[in-house]
């Protein structure tokens, strides 16, 4: 009796465990086809914040107001729901009227290539690192070589893991982001439209000559 009490007990257990372990996912409708984003639990604040924008409709079409070829694509910027479409837009930093603190999860969060991290004023006016309310970018990246790994590694403030050097050699990214921006999810449907989106045409303020906007974000998972 006691080893069928203490095996109901570790099933339980388990079972608990796993279920604490879900993760919330989005789904974003884009003009270029669907990103499914699931949403780390390691990054509390920002996952909530960014369910709670989604649930509120904040990011139903809003444009991808900056693109750059090889490294990422950048939307949140409400102004570009109503903003006529010119190829003078300007690259407004507009957000609502707070900001997150920094979640940096390194070495098990980085910027591999299909993250999803928050954009956040520079250092200059934001030594704090803190995020923006609204605004994210969808990493792209580079695909490195073992030569200009080593580089880029000697280069940064922070120590990469065997994991992390792997993943950018392999599977791409932006390194030299890591522990300065947070990441907060990652795409696991839909990878090949923000391949597209990174490829299109900009002018030279980084903005799509054709609009890539964000029909709806809506929540499929809770966490």
């Amino acid at each position: 009796m006691k080893r069928l009490f203490f095996c109901l007990s570790f099933l339980m257990g388990a079972f608990s465990f796993c279920m604490a372990q879900e993760r919330a996912e989005v789904l974003m409708e884009t003009s270029e086809g669907n990103i499914r984003i699931q949403l780390y639990n390691e990054t509390p604040l920002h996952r909530d914040n960014f369910l709670r924008l989604v649930k509120a409709h904040y990011y139903d079409s809003l444009l991808f107001h900056r693109v750059i070829k090889n490294f990422m694509i950048q939307g949140g910027n409400r102004n570009t729901r109503q903003a006529e479409f010119t190829p003078q837009f300007s690259d407004l930093c507009d957000s609502l009227d707070y900001t997150i603190e920094a979640e940096f999860r390194l070495p098990k969060l980085f910027h591999k290539r299909g993250t999803i991290a928050a954009a956040r004023e520079g250092d200059d006016v934001n030594p704090q690192k803190r995020s923006s309310s609204t605004q994210f970018y969808f990493v792209w990246g580079r695909k490195y070589s073992e030569r200009a790994m080593e580089f880029t590694e000697s280069r940064l403030d922070i120590e990469l893991t065997p994991e992390m050097r792997e993943a950018y050699m392999t599977v791409g990214g932006t390194p030299h982001l890591d522990g300065s921006y947070t990441v907060f999810g990652e795409i696991v449907e839909g990878l090949d439209v923000v391949e597209r989106i990174q490829g299109v045409e900009t002018d030279e303020g980084d903005r799509p000559l054709q609009p890539v906007m964000i029909i709806k974000a809506t929540v499929v998972k809770e966490p």
